[in-house]
């Protein structure tokens, strides 16, 4: 098993998405490189991630990659569907070099490389959401989600 931190904008939709996904074992919502080692206090710039466990030998990060592009709009900073500001932005993160270098390749291997906003970066810090954020989309199916039913279904 490896883990790897996704940010897509609001982690609701983004986790309801992503436990679909062959070779996901296990999700959870919570927050990737802010500076607090807890929820409490203002904003320190975490971005709102899915910690995603996968078995390698079913789904690679590259693949994972793949999927994120799915439910993303990659050029833009910042914003998701209806949700804007900085803990809205895309990103994956990692504690594994190796898991980086295939995400930077993914990017580069595409022809708008140049026009996306979706940052690669080291785990330097997660802290996981309250349980009010767990699987939130399960629990209130009707809560906003800015990923298309469709979509969010697609792999179920």
């Amino acid at each position: 098993m490896e883990v790897l931190y996704i940010a897509g904008g609001c982690l609701w939709g983004v986790e309801a998405f992503i436990k679909t996904l062959p070779g996901v074992i296990f999700t959870e919502a919570g927050r990737a490189n802010g500076t607090s080692p807890t929820r409490e206090g203002d904003y320190d710039g975490y971005a709102e991630c899915v910690k995603t466990a996968f078995d390698p030998a079913i789904v690679t990060c590259q693949e994972l990659m793949g999927y994120l592009f799915e439910i993303i709009d990659p050029y833009s900073l910042n914003k998701q569907g209806q949700d804007i500001g900085e803990k809205y932005r895309t990103g994956v993160y990692s504690e594994k070099p190796q898991h980086l270098e295939e995400a930077e390749a993914f990017l580069r291997e595409r022809s708008d490389y140049d026009l996306i906003v979706v940052e690669v970066r080291a785990l330097t810090n997660y802290v996981k959401s309250a349980e009010e954020h767990q699987d939130r989309l399960t629990r209130c199916p009707d809560d906003y989600c800015h990923i298309p039913e469709e979509i969010l279904s697609k792999y179920k």
